[in-house]
């Protein structure tokens, strides 16, 4: 696969990108008990709102960098459907964009902590292991990949920043979990004992049903929408070439 960008550039967007969307998770997590603190419901929904918000604007900027992958699952199903055409990201890819990923996470809720006061780092107290939340965040992790996936195969990936945004603030209520769906940015939020927090000790069961969700995923893609691996370069959103913006590497 020819990338537009330099993998050190992609790699620095990748981090950047999840650095900044814990930041959004976590910061409009404690903005929102600060400012409704005896309301969980709207606690809720300002939080899921920044958040959409947030993430779709994140995709634009990045996107043309390094495709705005910004969670590991999205990164190893792109690799995987890849491997079976020759295109999405390469060994070496994966293996830089997944620690940039859960590092920039780490860096993200550090970064909001200090914004709102708080000890730098504070680990959560908020439990969420639960066979419910659990099934929550299969079905969270899962319908993401299908949508990724769904909109590079039809052509429509310059449709993700929307749907990506819009996906992730709808599935913060429809499912139990509230939608953690990426496993770089629950290890971010257990650095933060706010709103958005979750205890160290429960990110292990998020994280694997997060993987078995983009288990899930990855074989209704195959069954749904074939040879969706070839436009596997265009996850999430097609990159820019260097050579239209004037950039050098």
């Amino acid at each position: 696969m020819s990338h537009a960008q330099p993998l050190w550039r992609r790699t620095v967007a990748e981090a950047l990108g999840t650095g900044l969307l814990v930041t959004v998770v976590v910061g409009s997590g404690i903005a929102a008990a600060n400012l409704s603190p005896s309301d969980i419901g709207l606690q809720l929904l300002e939080n899921s709102f920044a958040t959409a918000l947030g993430l779709a604007v994140l995709i634009l900027m990045l996107g043309p960098v390094s495709g705005a992958h910004f969670n590991p699952v999205v990164s190893v199903v792109d690799w995987w459907l890849g491997q079976r055409t020759g295109n999405g990201l390469k060994g070496r890819d994966l293996a830089a964009y997944i620690p940039a990923q859960v590092g920039g996470g780490i860096v993200g809720a550090i970064l909001a902590n200090l914004m709102y006061g708080e000890t730098a780092v504070s680990w959560s107290t908020t439990h969420r292991s639960a066979g419910h939340l659990y099934i929550g965040e299969t079905v969270a992790t899962a319908g993401l990949i299908m949508l990724i996936f769904a909109l590079v195969w039809s052509g429509r990936a310059a449709l993700a920043p929307v749907a990506i945004g819009a996906y992730i603030g709808a599935a913060y209520w429809f499912t139990s979990s509230t939608s953690f769906a990426n496993p770089a940015v629950t290890i971010g939020r257990a650095f933060s004992n706010t709103f958005a927090g979750i205890a160290p000790r429960s990110v292990p069961g998020f994280i694997f049903f997060q993987a078995f969700g983009a288990i899930l995923g990855a074989a209704l893609v195959v069954v749904l929408y074939p040879h969706a691996g070839k436009a596997a370069d265009d996850v999430v959103t097609p990159q820019s070439d260097t050579t239209h913006t004037g950039a050098s590497a």
